[in-house]
């Protein structure tokens, strides 16, 4: 379970998850088991995004004559890690696809062409392309309501769902996805508003 979730904030951003009905008599599975329950492909990009930081992080330490080669590892870093996230997404998906709407430490809403009911379990993968982030979890669904009408061919459900499992590092890794997803419309605003202006 997440502690104090209601302390992350959450962000617009579209992105895709792949929901999987998880059977709640069974319980929730345990980090061990979580981390069990991943692909080889998310279990390489979790590990490569970890060592990452650790050595981007001791790299920065050094001198300004560094900036250089801290700046094109991060790019050779970006690459790696996109190449992954691409073979992943890419991998035959178990579950229904959602297209995701909003992200933050705490849960994500979706878009559905299937109503969720709330209450229920899904493992959740979840795929910020932009961001390069992919995790799987266990949510869920807090709220569902159809966005259209009845009578629509192609009806669909706007649905909350909240983190009940999910790895730490995973929550540290979409927390900063939200800070940098943050800070982009930050600066789009900045950029809109000094256009106005001309």
């Amino acid at each position: 379970m997440i502690p104090d979730s209601n302390s992350y904030f959450s962000v617009p951003h579209s992105f895709n998850a792949y929901l999987s009905y998880w059977d709640a008599s069974q319980g929730l599975p345990s980090e061990s088991e979580l981390k069990d329950m991943q692909s080889i492909g998310l279990k390489l990009l979790t590990e490569v995004k970890s060592l990452e930081a650790s050595c981007l992080l001791q790299l920065r330490n050094l001198d300004n004559d560094a900036k250089a080669v801290v700046d094109f590892l991060k790019l050779q870093s970006r690459k790696v890690d996109l190449v992954l996230q691409h073979v992943l997404e890419n991998e035959t998906q178990e579950g229904k696809k959602v297209n995701g709407m909003q992200f933050g430490g705490s849960g994500i809403n979706v878009t559905s062409s299937f109503e969720l009911t709330p209450g229920d379990y899904y493992k959740t993968h979840i795929y910020l392309h932009t961001e390069v982030v992919a995790l799987l979890c266990i949510c869920q669904v807090t709220q569902c309501h159809q966005i259209n009408p009845q009578n629509d061919s192609s009806p669909a459900w706007q649905c909350e769902l909240e983190f009940s499992q999910i790895l730490e590092d995973d929550v540290e890794q979409l927390v900063k996805a939200s800070l940098a997803v943050q800070q982009k419309m930050l600066k789009q605003r900045k950029q809109n508003i000094e256009k106005q202006r001309r």
